[in-house]
């Protein structure tokens, strides 16, 4: 009778450890705890209106950058105080001159500028990225380059950095952004997609988990037995190509 209530009380502490009740670490529960919220929230996000969705995905993109512009703005506060302002109506500065000054001031800005400036930047980006994916119904280059290049204009605009001539540099710095967006985002393809030679074992490799003879997935490999080549041999020439 005993030995039963003592493996009753084995059970319940696996099932409030596995829980996160008792033991367990603390950092792992706090991750869990953080995907499931960020789970929620984006399935309740996929039901809402396009119209909601974009502002809240907006405002969330906008906060975000805002935090990480005031933490560089914090970092870079010194740099932004040796930079001399320079006099109004300055007879020998040229608007070139003033354009770098403004520039410069841009991006060394305390910490309310850069928050300003990269809430504009993330907000925008996340806002126009939400938008098209919703609307193409996929995420691709083509709305990488275009959210980027959104971002790159509004950004140019807002810190201030367009000098003389805004509309002319908003277009310069979205294109360069989009560039920039357009290059990681490929490369990212690049080196995220399979091998070449696992792209051609993809079937092979399924059957060999469903057997539970994934082991023997290099011998397969070794005798070039893939998806295209499986179907044409026999048994036993499968069964020899195992065993080698």
């Amino acid at each position: 009778m005993g030995e039963g209530k003592q493996g009753v009380i084995v059970v319940e502490m696996s099932n409030m450890t596995a829980k996160g009740l008792v033991g367990g670490n603390p950092i792992e529960q706090l991750q869990a705890k953080f995907k499931d919220l960020e789970a929620r929230f984006k399935t309740w996000l996929s039901k809402q209106t396009l119209p909601v969705e974009a502002a809240v995905v907006t405002a969330t993109g906008a906060t975000q950058g805002a935090l990480l512009g005031a933490l560089m703005g914090t970092l870079t506060n010194d740099i932004s105080s040796s930079i001399p302002n320079p006099p109004p109506g300055a007879p020998n500065l040229n608007p070139q001159a003033m354009a770098s000054f403004k520039q410069a001031q841009a991006l060394s800005g305390g910490p309310l500028i850069q928050a300003r400036n990269f809430a504009v930047m993330t907000g925008v980006n996340a806002g126009i990225s939400c938008v098209m994916k919703r609307l193409r119904g996929k995420e691709d280059v083509e709305s990488s380059m275009v959210a980027a290049f959104g971002s790159g204009a509004m950004f140019s605009l807002v810190s201030g950095m367009g000098g003389t001539n805004q509309a002319a540099n908003a277009v310069t710095s979205g294109l360069f952004f989009a560039l920039i967006q357009g290059g990681l985002f490929k490369l990212g393809q690049k080196f995220s997609a399979p091998p070449a030679e696992d792209v051609c074992y993809v079937k092979t490799r399924s059957m060999l988990s469903n057997l539970g003879l994934q082991n023997y997935e290099k011998n397969f490999k070794k005798g070039l037995l893939n998806d295209s080549t499986l179907p044409l041999l026999t048994d036993r020439q499968v069964l020899i190509c195992m065993l080698s």
